[in-house]
């Protein structure tokens, strides 16, 4: 999900597709039988949920996401959810964690 810039400055970059994957499944939805039609919208619903997140809210899910996968779950205010997130990510810098931490505070899910 994020790769850094070979800039002199290292920078954390968010990749989105949520809005392609939306409009494939409002093709998808036109086409579709009275069966897959509630199924459809919904997943619609979803994507459109997620194309609307801003950046800082899809970096702060990442973050809760590697945590989770870390198995971390102190708080998240805390200098151990930096050091947490750095053992998780080694690439990133202390800088880009503690941005990613903040951002996962200000957007709690």
């Amino acid at each position: 999900m994020f790769k850094k810039s070979s800039a002199e400055k290292s920078s954390v970059v968010v990749i989105r597709d949520a809005d392609v994957i939306a409009a494939a499944l409002g093709r998808a939805l036109e086409e579709a039988s009275d069966e897959l039609r509630p199924g459809l919208e919904h997943a619609v619903a979803l994507a459109r949920s997620a194309a609307a997140a801003t950046e800082a809210q899809v970096r702060g899910r990442w973050a809760r996401s590697r945590w989770a996968d870390a198995g971390f779950s102190g708080d998240l205010t805390s200098a151990e959810a930096v050091k947490a997130l750095r053992e998780a990510e080694p690439g990133l810098s202390l800088l880009e964690a503690v941005r990613l931490r903040d951002d996962a505070v200000a957007h709690p899910e």
